[in-house]
C-alpha cells in the first residue's frame, strides 16, 4: 500500500507544516497593516485612510475586493509611500522572510520595482543593498525561530514606464547578490511586453533570467509575445492559457497550439488564485483554470501574488484549493516541486531543496497516518 493510496485531505495544521515554494510574491504587496500603520507615523505619511492596524488591514482587502482597478491600485500607492528610506525598506524585507517562513515557505522569490522608491533621495542600488539586507536578516530571524528559508530577489519594471533596461541591467550587477532574475508589471493592455525588447535580449546575451507577467487581465496574444518574442522563462499568472483549451461536453479536451506549446515546453505559471478572483481573472476558486491545468498536466504552480491586498498566504492559497479541488499532500508535492523546479537558482541548488527539504517534509507528513492508525487500533 503506497502513501497515496491512504492520503487523506491534509488538515490545515498539515498544509501550514508542509514545505512551500513561492515564486510569485510582490514586496509591496506584503506589508504588516501594523508595520504600514508605524512606518506612516514614522515618515510623517498622513494619506493612510486608516491608522488602527486591524482597520487598515481590512481596508486594504475590502479596496482589493471591491472591483474597482482605481481602488486596487490606490492601496500600492499607500505601501510604496512608507517604503521610501533605507531602513523602512530593510525592515519590510525582514519581516516578509520571518512571515513566509512561518507560514511553511522553504524558497521564496519576492519581487518589487526599485523605480518605485527614490521619493525620498535613494538610489537604485542603495534600494536593492538595502532590501537584500532585510531579507538576510530575515533569514536568520527565521533560523533563530525554528524556521528556514531561502529568498531571492526579482528586480521588477514598470511596463509604462521606461526605464525596463536600466533595471535589466541593475539585475544583472546584483545577480551574485541575492538578485536571481527580472520581472515585468504594471497594465498588460496598452502596454505590450514587447516594448521592452531590449532589455529582454540584453537579459538573454547575459544569461540571466525573466518572467513576465502575462495572461491575467489580457488574453492570449499577451502570453503568445511573453514566450515568441520576449523569450520569458516563466508566465506571471498566464491563467488565460485557458482561452486556448477547449473542453468537450464528454469531457475530452483539445489544446490549441500556444497551449499545446505551453505544456509540451514546461513553461512555468505562476498562478495566484486568491488575487485572480480580485481581478476577475477568474469567477470561483471552482471555476478557476488551475483544476484543469494541473489534471492535464502543466507546469503549474501555486503564488500568493499580494498577500496583504488579499488577505492570503501560501498556506491559504492551498487550503483554498484543497477544499475546492479536494487535493492531498501528493498534489501539494507537485505543486510545490513544480515550483522549486521552475526557480531561478542554479540546478544542483534547486534539485537539493527538493531531495533535502521537500520530498523529506511530504514524506514525514504523510507518514502520519501510521501513527494515527496505530492509536486507534490501540484503544
Amino acid at each position: 500500500m503506497t502513501s497515496e493510496t491512504v492520503t487523506t485531505v491534509p488538515t490545515a495544521d498539515q498544509i501550514r507544516r508542509a514545505p512551500k515554494v513561492l515564486l510569485h510574491d510582490h514586496l509591496d504587496g506584503g506589508l504588516r497593516p501594523a508595520t504600514v500603520a508605524e512606518l506612516a507615523r514614522a515618515t510623517g505619511y498622513d494619506g493612510l485612510p486608516e491608522t488602527d492596524p486591524e482597520a487598515l488591514g481590512a481596508w486594504f482587502r475590502e479596496a482589493a475586493d471591491s472591483g474597482s482597478l482605481e481602488r486596487y491600485l490606490e492601496t500600492f500607492a499607500h505601501t510604496c509611500a512608507v517604503m521610501q528610506t533605507r531602513e523602512a525598506l530593510v525592515r519590510v524585507a525582514a519581516e516578509c522572510a520571518e512571515d513566509l517562513a512561518a507560514d511553511g515557505v522553504v524558497y521564496a522569490e519576492v519581487r518589487y520595482a526599485p523605480e518605485q522608491h527614490l521619493e525620498r533621495g535613494l538610489t537604485l542600488e542603495e534600494v536593492v543593498e538595502a532590501v537584500n539586507e532585510g531579507f538576510r536578516e530575515g533569514e536568520r530571524r527565521a533560523r533563530e525561530a525554528g524556521h528556514r528559508i531561502r529568498v531571492g530577489v526579482l528586480l521588477t519594471a514598470m511596463r509604462h514606464a521606461a526605464r525596463s533596461l536600466e533595471i535589466a541591467e541593475l539585475a544583472n550587477r546584483y545577480r551574485d547578490a541575492g538578485v536571481v532574475g527580472f520581472d515585468i508589471a504594471g497594465a498588460e493592455a496598452g502596454h505590450p511586453p514587447t516594448r521592452h525588447l531590449d532589455a529582454f535580449e540584453y537579459l538573454k546575451r547575459e544569461n540571466n533570467h525573466f518572467t513576465i507577467h502575462a495572461g491575467e487581465a489580457f488574453g492570449l496574444p499577451s502570453i503568445w509575445q511573453a514566450l515568441q518574442w520576449c523569450g520569458a522563462d516563466r508566465l506571471g499568472h498566464g491563467v488565460r492559457i485557458i482561452d486556448d483549451i477547449q473542453v468537450a461536453e464528454d469531457g475530452s479536451v483539445k489544446l490549441g497550439r500556444l497551449a499545446a506549446y505551453v505544456r509540451d515546453r514546461r513553461v512555468p505559471l505562476e498562478m495566484c488564485p486568491t488575487s485572480n478572483l480580485q481581478t476577475g481573472a477568474a469567477p470561483s476558486y471552482a471555476e478557476h483554470p488551475i483544476g484543469l491545468l494541473r489534471r492535464l498536466r502543466f507546469r503549474v504552480t501555486v503564488n500568493t501574488d499580494n498577500r496583504l491586498m488579499s488577505g492570503t498566504g501560501m498556506s491559504r492559497e492551498f487550503e483554498h484549493l484543497v477544499e475546492t479541488f479536494g487535493y492531498t499532500l501528493d498534489d501539494m508535492q507537485w505543486f510545490t516541486v513544480n515550483a522549486m523546479k521552475s526557480a531561478f537558482i542554479p540546478f544542483d541548488e534547486r534539485l537539493a531543496m527538493i531531495n533535502d527539504v521537500i520530498k523529506p517534509g511530504y514524506a514525514e507528513l504523510k507518514s502520519e497516518w501510521l501513527f494515527r492508525e496505530a492509536a486507534a487500533a490501540g484503544r
